[in-house]
């Protein structure tokens, strides 16, 4: 079963919506360069994850307020389509929560030299329910594995009761969602789950599409969340920032120090600061150890071409995402993403260094 594209849309519209009210109703989020910089021209277009949509729907706008000679339509058809559009050099810019393997690299037009990962924000995964009369639900690693693996069943199940002492469980069924399309919230599930549940590892494994053993499935952030808010006693998994516009209930998850805590910003940034050398090659912070770490934290990214013809939007691309990973991260902050950590911040900077518009570097 698969929710309709209209529920999908009015959600993620509704979503959006909320962002561009805040957009409109904030200052912005500071000087983005010396006015005397070119900071370049045109229509700007990318296409990519949904679990940074909002950040990048409210920034994109806060962006254009300031330099309207930039506009930017972003397109949120989840990781894979991102990778996708970006190979086939249909976007300017393309956006996923897993940087490019070396497979993916190599479909890209010039191969790996002519692409660059960059880092641009920080987020939470919550394990996301509707369960009438439960206001207060704990759970562990291996029991929500165990759950998507298809052998629990019940929300009464023994495993949910041991780590919910005085809270009255209803027998229904548990109704699994999880993500239809290709999607990086996906990897960062299946790879938390893959760390605390061994029989996930060996059967269904990490990815951004896997095989289910159980549920319905729901396209991007936004069909997900749909989901679980209109079933009776579903689970799902979304993005923090879907959860609070959506005014959802999210679990307590455990997480590797043995503490119940909820996705959180500050959750976000404990769990990154276990990972001090983050790379498209080296980048999972999941189940990270410390006693506030959230255990499904993930960096999202975006992938630009190290050289664009038209000058004016490879400046314009450039100095987009360079005011995104400095002055514009409060604009994620205020919408449930964590702030880039200084050295992930250096990378990206570093990263953007690489890219040339009309043929000269753009950044020095």
């Amino acid at each position: 079963m698969f929710l309709g594209r209209s529920g999908v849309r009015a959600l993620f519209m509704g979503i959006a919506a909320a962002m561009l009210a805040a957009a409109c109703g904030s200052s912005g989020s500071g000087s983005v360069t010396p006015t005397s910089v070119d900071v370049g021209s045109g229509s700007l277009t990318g296409a990519g994850a949904t679990f940074p949509a909002p950040f990048y729907q409210k920034a994109f706008f806060d962006y254009s307020a300031k330099y309207p000679a930039v506009t930017v339509n972003y397109q949120a058809v989840g990781s894979g389509g991102g990778v996708s559009a970006f190979q086939k050099g249909t976007v300017e810019f393309g956006a996923s929560d897993v940087p490019m393997g070396d497979a993916d690299q190599a479909k890209v037009p010039g191969g790996a030299a002519a692409m660059v990962q960059v880092p641009t924000t920080l987020g939470v995964i919550a394990i996301t329910y509707n369960l009438s009369g439960v206001s207060k639900l704990q759970l562990d690693g291996p029991t929500v594995a165990k759950i998507y693996l298809g052998h629990i069943t019940k929300w009464n199940d023994p495993a949910i009761a041991a780590t919910n002492s005085g809270v009255t469980l209803p027998s229904s069924a548990i109704q699994v969602v999880h993500r239809a399309d290709s999607s990086g919230t996906t990897y960062h599930f299946t790879d938390y789950l893959a760390k605390v549940s061994d029989e996930w590892k060996t059967k269904v494994g990490v990815g951004k599409a896997v095989s289910w053993p159980a549920g319905i499935g729901a396209a991007q952030n936004a069909g997900v969340a749909q989901a679980v808010t209109t079933t009776a006693g579903a689970i799902g998994y979304n993005e923090l920032a879907y959860v609070v516009q959506a005014n959802m209930s999210q679990a307590y998850l455990k997480n590797a120090d043995g503490n119940f805590v909820q996705a959180s910003v500050a959750g976000a940034t404990a769990a990154a600061s276990h990972n001090t050398s983050v790379s498209p090659t080296n980048f999972s912070i999941t189940n990270e150890p410390g006693a506030t770490s959230y255990p499904i934290t993930a960096f999202s990214w975006v992938f630009l071409y190290t050289a664009y013809t038209d000058a004016g939007k490879g400046r314009a691309v450039v100095y987009l995402f360079k005011w995104l990973v400095t002055d514009g991260q409060s604009d994620g902050t205020s919408l449930q993403y964590a702030a880039l950590p200084m050295a992930v911040q250096n990378l990206a900077l570093a990263n953007l260094k690489t890219v040339q518009a009309g043929g000269k570097s753009v950044l020095t």
